[in-house]
């Protein structure tokens, strides 16, 4: 079954140092999107951007090449990849050759196609520093109020309003105070946040002590993400939406799900805390 139960998460594994696409274990999304009301057609566009830092093969001649690797889950495939089974695909190349690095590429786009059933891009790139700067989400930080707050989940949308009697203005407010975690295991996914939006002025206050809410939640990254663009579309009603978070890695892997009333697709800028 697909289920996050029976997932490798929590469970005890022997890391294959071979090609094995069958390790790959994708979740539907449908069961958690309906939890929060979310049906086809979907309300929002966008894409799960997924960075892995342990990627190695060996080349032609036998010699290890490693590399970065960037993969763009469309949120419109009807499964998440699970992200411990995600790993250990990866690690299964460390002993596998490969001709070049274009049949590794096709090699990762045909197998993490077919487990999220939607197509998945995949990009290369140096290990070297010089080729990836550090670049935090733009937006106004919001975790610098003066508040008191007792409350760490269930995540509380009644905490969200905007005012309606102010003119409507465009601002990106960010958070780094996001954490969620896992559904399985119960280990803390920490995140930082930014929410883009056009409409009535968004109270920070409340959007942070909604945020903060999540600390004890027990939710997937993906999942997270949806459930803070439902609430603010619901309770804010604004007329341009995007939400952006960038999760710390675990295992190798980060995870960066974005949801947007539009259709254009995020760069993936590597934050100081990633």
């Amino acid at each position: 079954m697909s289920t996050p139960e029976h997932s490798p998460l929590g469970k005890t594994t022997a890391y294959a140092d071979r090609y094995d696409p069958s390790l790959l274990f994708p979740i539907p999304r449908t069961a958690k999107r309906e939890e929060i009301g979310v049906s086809q057609p979907l309300p929002f566009h966008g894409v799960d951007i997924w960075n892995a830092y342990e990627l190695s093969w060996l080349d032609a001649r036998g010699k290890p090449v490693v590399a970065l690797a960037e993969f763009r889950v469309p949120a419109t495939s009807p499964n998440i990849i699970e992200s411990k089974s995600f790993k250990l695909y990866l690690n299964g190349f460390s002993q596998e050759r490969m001709a070049d690095a274009a049949t590794l590429i096709a090699t990762l786009e045909r197998d993490l196609s077919a487990a999220a059933g939607a197509p998945v891009d995949v990009l290369l790139s140096d290990a070297r520093a010089q080729g990836h700067a550090v670049v935090d989400l733009g937006g106004l930080l919001i975790d610098d109020q003066a508040l008191d707050i007792d409350d760490y989940g269930p995540p509380r949308a009644d905490y969200l309003h905007a005012d309606t009697a102010q003119p409507v203005i465009e601002q990106a407010l960010v958070s780094n105070l996001l954490r969620s975690n896992c559904p399985v295991t119960g280990q803390p996914d920490w995140g930082s946040v930014q929410i883009q939006y056009r409409g009535a002025p968004i109270d920070q206050a409340g959007l942070l002590r909604y945020l903060v809410s999540f600390r004890n939640h027990n939710e997937f990254h993906e999942q997270c993400v949806e459930r803070i663009f439902v609430d603010v579309m619901q309770r804010c009603r604004p007329e341009h939406l995007s939400v952006y978070a960038r999760y710390t890695r675990r295992g190798g892997l980060d995870i960066n799900p974005y949801r947007s009333t539009g259709t254009g697709a995020p760069d993936n800028p590597r934050g100081a805390r990633q």
